[in-house]
């Protein structure tokens, strides 16, 4: 059985700004910040193990998507050397039900559709499109307005970056909470709340 007080001790860096959708039921592990007006399914996981996760403003992360900053495979966790490098996320991304992402950086505007696969050597800009079930585990920076696509993962090079999803954002934040418990916010504030 595990350990209670493990998994609030896993949690204590997790940084929820206010504003931002984040359903209980999520797994989020290891030193997160999660942006204002930012959306979190149930069953999504975000997961910080060799180094932060700083997820911008208004990302939609659904179900059972996992966003993890793991060790390289050459690398144990309990090496001492290893300098912690953190994932960075921009605004405005859609990480869609069951996609994989392990990239360090990833730019605005971008979507990466269910079932897709993004290595931790790969680096999105802006406004590209991982198509559903695309795997890109190349060492790239992938360009801006980039759509990876089929079974053979082609490309293309779209004239306009995705759009945001802004009002499926504004109908989850409205909705969600009327059916799951929501992780609680940080406050921003200076001073200390008196209790």
């Amino acid at each position: 059985m595990a350990d209670p007080s493990a998994k609030q001790t896993g949690q204590k860096s997790v940084k929820i700004a206010a504003g931002a959708v984040v359903c209980v039921e999520s797994d989020i592990r290891g030193d997160v910040t999660i942006g204002a007006r930012t959306v979190v399914h149930p069953k999504a996981r975000i997961i910080a193990e060799a180094g932060p996760i700083v997820i911008g403003e208004g990302n939609l992360i659904e179900e059972q998507a996992l966003i993890i900053n793991s060790f390289p495979e050459n690398l144990l966790p309990n090496t001492d050397d290893v300098e912690p490098k953190p994932m960075i996320i921009g605004v405005n991304n859609v990480f869609e039900v069951g996609c994989v992402c392990q990239a360090l950086k990833i730019g605005d505007n971008n979507v990466i559709e269910s079932k897709a696969d993004v290595g931790r050597s790969v680096m999105l800009t802006s406004g590209c499109i991982v198509g559903s079930c695309c795997q890109i585990h190349t060492c790239e920076v992938i360009p801006e307005n980039t759509v990876i696509y089929g079974s053979e993962c082609l490309r293309r090079v779209q004239t306009e970056r995705p759009q945001p999803q802004t009002l499926q954002l504004d109908f989850l934040m409205k909705i969600l909470p009327n059916y799951h418990h929501l992780k609680k916010t940080v406050k921003s504030s200076g001073t200390p709340a008196r209790s």
